[in-house]
């Protein structure tokens, strides 16, 4: 007899989790979704805390699996900016429902 989970096909979920998951992944994502063009230091200025590594680190990775588009302009200092790719774009639904999950459930720990 199969396990219950057996049945289930898990390798969506995971390939999904794998491109949103990881410190700091959502949270550009919803900068771009929020701003559509940004620069490098608007990203970093907008999430806080993040180091230079991690930040690129992250943008590389997003840029690699599709989810941004990154545009460099020719020019002395190169001029950067960042959008959401196509691919991005239809992860939005996704986002937004989890925006709405928190701005209801928000209240239930205090937290603002």
């Amino acid at each position: 007899m199969k396990a219950p989970y057996d049945e289930v096909d898990i390798t969506p979920f995971n390939y999904a989790v794998s491109l949103i998951g990881g410190k700091w992944k959502m949270q550009i994502l919803f900068w771009l979704w929020k701003h559509e063009i940004m620069r490098y230091s608007e990203i970093k200025k907008a999430l806080g805390e993040v180091t230079h590594k991690m930040l690129s680190n992250r943008l590389k990775e997003l840029e690699s699996d599709g989810l941004i588009i990154r545009h460099e302009y020719p020019g002395v200092p190169p001029k950067v900016e960042y959008y959401l790719s196509e691919k991005g774009q239809s992860l939005m639904p996704v986002l937004q429902s989890i925006c709405q999950w928190g701005h209801e459930h928000i209240e239930d720990n205090n937290i603002q």
